[in-house]
């Protein structure tokens, strides 16, 4: 039998990662953690997915430990009822202010504690399975694989039988959406109610007195964003229509977002991704690119284009005669200064890439990408 500890908060993440860990075949222990929290609703909703499995047949031992008293001395808006909880985007510099001191070097310590427990008791490797993963690295560095690295190795250091005893993050490269996604499988998998499931979670930082998430805070906009990226309505209640929260978070994004590219992209990059422009012909700095490489886009580095689809056409401009199997382009009809065109934008973040033409190679199917050298970037074979 494999063994898990792991750490149920209660939100979207750490269920997730329960569903996958019991679709994996895990014997599954998990401990909540009552640390005065403003949403501590997060450790009930943890106790009625725990009631759900159970009636579905799948048991999991459910330990909640009171930190309240020790944590309370800890200066965070997410413990303090003197501070707000901030609204806006989850990356934005406010947002440092639900950072709880150490809270995670804590919470593992004591699950490393009684993952040692279950070694000597039952003889057996145990996981600590954690649900951290790469969106919450730029607020929270005790969220970043460095972190927990050292931290296994200080557990190892410190104590007898660790040798059976690992950290697992199955999610720390991914998203809030790839997390979804794999949490459509497991339920799936495990003939579970994935509305239902996550109908019994909370992500919002300052719920009403109801229960119900602002749908506002950082944690709310990028849960509300991956439930719209997976095609999916949030079943949890809002104190908003599911409407109105999302077009608030989509709101929320794309002033995030824009303030990031006035940020790191030079003015032409900007004018030309962000608001259509088109830069001068024959002064791009690939348009007589002759390299071998690939170009992404300037914006997210998805990748668009290899050199082995780059071709002359003397106009100027970066010519391609088809794009990459992954790419994705996203087509548009164009009717702006009186012509009728197909525009093509990233499909990863809308950047406005060019347009396209019908007077490619044949051999290739006779179209012809142009393509502003400001949108992209060239990155040559080693």
């Amino acid at each position: 039998m494999k063994r898990a500890v792991m750490a149920l908060s209660g939100g979207m993440d750490s269920t997730s990662l329960l569903i996958h860990l019991l679709s994996k075949g895990y014997k599954v222990d998990c401990i909540s953690f009552n640390y005065g929290q403003k949403h501590l609703i997060e450790v009930e909703k943890a106790k009625e997915n725990i009631s759900y499995l159970k009636h579905n047949g799948f048991l999991v031992n459910h330990e909640i430990v009171d930190l309240s008293s020790a944590m309370s001395i800890f200066h965070s808006a997410l413990t303090n009822p003197e501070i707000i909880v901030p609204e806006g985007h989850y990356e934005e510099e406010q947002m440092k202010s639900t950072v709880v001191p150490n809270r995670n070097a804590i919470f593992s310590s004591i699950i490393y504690g009684y993952a040692l427990s279950i070694v000597s008791k039952e003889e057996m490797n145990v996981i600590i399975a954690l649900g951290v993963h790469s969106g919450d690295h730029a607020i929270y560095p005790d969220c970043r694989p460095e972190f927990y690295e050292s931290l296994e190795e200080s557990f190892r250091i410190g104590n007898w039988d660790s040798e059976k005893v690992s950290f697992h993050l199955p999610y720390i490269n991914g998203d809030k959406t790839e997390i979804l996604r794999d949490a459509e499988n497991s339920c799936e998998k495990l003939n579970l109610n994935f509305n239902t499931i996550f109908a019994n979670t909370i992500t919002s930082y300052n719920p009403d007195s109801n229960g119900r998430s602002s749908g506002r805070t950082g944690s709310d906009i990028e849960r509300i964003l991956a439930f719209r990226d997976v095609g999916k309505i949030d079943p949890i209640d809002y104190v908003d229509s599911w409407d109105v929260v999302l077009a608030n978070a989509i709101t929320i994004e794309e002033k995030h977002k824009d303030n990031y590219y006035k940020d790191n992209l030079t003015n032409l990059q900007y004018n030309v991704t962000r608001r259509s422009a088109t830069e001068r012909p024959f002064t791009g700095e690939s348009w007589d690119e002759k390299r071998d490489g690939q170009y992404t886009c300037i914006c997210c580095g998805h990748l668009l284009f290899t050199s082995e689809m780059k071709f002359d056409s003397g106009c100027g401009w970066p010519s391609f005669h088809s794009e990459h199997n992954d790419a994705g382009i996203n087509q548009i009809e164009d009717m702006t200064h009186g012509m009728i065109r197909i525009e093509v934008k990233c499909s990863k973040c809308d950047a406005h890439l060019g347009h396209i033409f019908n007077d490619g190679p044949i051999q290739f199917g006779g179209e012809r990408y142009c393509i502003n050298s400001a949108s992209m970037n060239f990155e040559e074979r080693e």
